[in-house]
């Protein structure tokens, strides 16, 4: 934990030092509040979705139309989680003051004003998602679900946190697809599956 503005934070779950801007694959997984079905329910091997599981599918299929930059790969809608890879592609961007392109995103660390931010404008900075990183698109995901589930009437809310890992090689993005894959098979011993238990 660390101290910020007198309060204690919970760290990042993110890889340290990771940029999750950068080109590649990232397996992604979010959960409902207290692990509750929301989604629907598994029957003979097949999720079958309920109208809260198909805003969520619907919002996670939308992703990449509203991100640049991100492709979808395998992905599941569970009765209370989320599974998926998100795959970030290399783009080409063009630096606002200088008309260059350039892969990938940088950050100048100037203000508005073109003063250099210090102090708490820097902290903030730093445990701030990155635009055009997974974070972004998956608090967006979030937010689009429970805006449209609370549209809809339903009480919803998601896990403040969600897990990821960058995949690092072909046979583990296998292993994850077939995981994913499986996932509705595997229910009934899936540990998210659980009585309203905290990940």
């Amino acid at each position: 934990m660390t101290l910020f503005k007198n309060k204690y934070r919970i760290e990042s779950a993110r890889l340290k030092g990771w940029d999750y801007r950068s080109p590649g694959y990232y397996f992604i997984t979010i959960c409902t509040r207290k692990r509750e079905h929301h989604f629907g329910a598994v029957e003979n091997d097949d999720v079958r979705l309920s109208a809260m599981g198909e805003i969520a599918a619907q919002c996670w299929n939308e992703n990449p139309q509203h991100h640049k930059g991100i492709e979808l790969d395998e992905w599941v809608v569970m009765p209370n989680h989320v599974h998926g890879i998100i795959v970030m592609v290399e783009t080409l961007q063009c630096n606002v003051s200088t008309g260059a392109t350039s892969t990938g995103a940088t950050s100048t660390g100037a203000t508005s004003t073109g003063a250099t931010s210090t102090g708490v404008d820097e902290k903030m900075s730093a445990i701030s998602p990155k635009t055009g990183s997974v974070s972004v698109a998956v608090r967006s995901f979030k937010s689009a679900v429970t805006r449209l589930a609370h549209e809809a009437g339903h009480e919803f809310g998601w896990q403040e946190r969600y897990w990821d890992r960058v995949i690092r090689n072909e046979a583990e993005l296998n292993r994850i697809r077939n995981y994913i894959r499986a996932n509705p098979s595997n229910w009934n011993k899936d540990q998210n599956n659980g009585d309203g238990i905290w990940m």
